[in-house]
């Protein structure tokens, strides 16, 4: 007898099984196309999670279609792994994004950031040499702060701090407001008798294009922001992807049901 749980399965698992040929086929594409280490970076775990989906689908498919109970208990238990490893991430995201936000500073456009006002695990994440040395050729290869100077390299320092400077830009482009540097352009700064010493990020600051204050700690908090902002998002659509996946669980354990039921009706006629 056919089972409207066992179609409602097949069917979404054979919609998740045509996404993942796209995702397949866009992490092939960045392998091949990709000139920086951000780019490669990014290839083989979208393949990864290509072909985890496709495999998923495929037992879910095959197990509800073909009434093979084994192949539909293996789907059953990935999904409830997923469900929890997914409910834990989210938990965890809203956790280490709890603190840290740019500070407001007077008379400027854009704000500052630092690095104590995120979470420890945050702070040692881009701590960690081998971290940010590959978070930085990133930055560089985006050219964040080469679009400051496209934007207008002759901004007078009165319009300059106007800008609403985004919290990479604003922490890895420029020095801290607190080091008193004298503004010659977005990305040349002077230093003066005034300025600060206080301040790491002061002596780091150097005005070479490669290096300007990639190296600060204003520009980790800046990342950090980011991450903040990008997380919290991914954390929302989290839980609307977990009620998703608490349905097809709870449909796909109906169907489980069925098979069992149906194995059992062929083996005591």
């Amino acid at each position: 007898m056919v089972r409207v749980s066992n179609n409602l399965v097949g069917i979404l698992n054979f919609v998740t099984l045509l996404l993942s040929i796209p995702i397949i086929g866009g992490g092939i594409w960045l392998s091949k196309q990709a000139n920086t280490e951000c780019e490669r970076f990014l290839d083989k775990p979208v393949i990864a999670l290509g072909v985890f989906i496709l495999l998923v689908s495929l037992a879910g498919l095959v197990g509800s279609c073909c009434r093979i109970t084994w192949l539909l208990w293996v789907y059953l238990v990935v999904m409830f792994l997923l469900i929890v490893l997914l409910f834990c991430f989210t938990i965890f995201a809203f956790v280490v994004t709890n603190k840290g936000a740019g500070k407001a500073v007077s008379e400027r456009g854009y704000k500052e950031y630092r690095l104590g006002d995120y979470s420890n695990w945050l702070q040692k994440r881009v701590n960690s040499d081998k971290n940010w040395n590959k978070i930085r050729s990133c930055l560089q290869d985006s050219k964040i702060c080469q679009r400051l100077l496209d934007d207008g390299s002759s901004t007078k320092v009165q319009d300059f701090y106007k800008e609403h400077l985004s919290a990479l830009q604003s922490g890895c482009c420029k020095p801290s407001d607190d080091c008193h540097f004298q503004y010659v352009s977005p990305t040349n700064w002077t230093r003066t008798p005034q300025s600060s010493s206080t301040n790491p990020d002061c002596a780091t600051w150097n005005n070479d294009p490669k290096v300007l204050c990639y190296s600060c700690q204003s520009c980790k908090a800046g990342l950090l922001d980011n991450i903040k902002s990008d997380w919290k998002r991914v954390a929302v659509i989290n839980i609307i992807f977990l009620v998703f996946l608490v349905i097809v669980y709870s449909v796909g354990c109906c169907a489980f049901r069925n098979n069992r039921e149906d194995n059992a009706w062929k083996r005591y006629p």
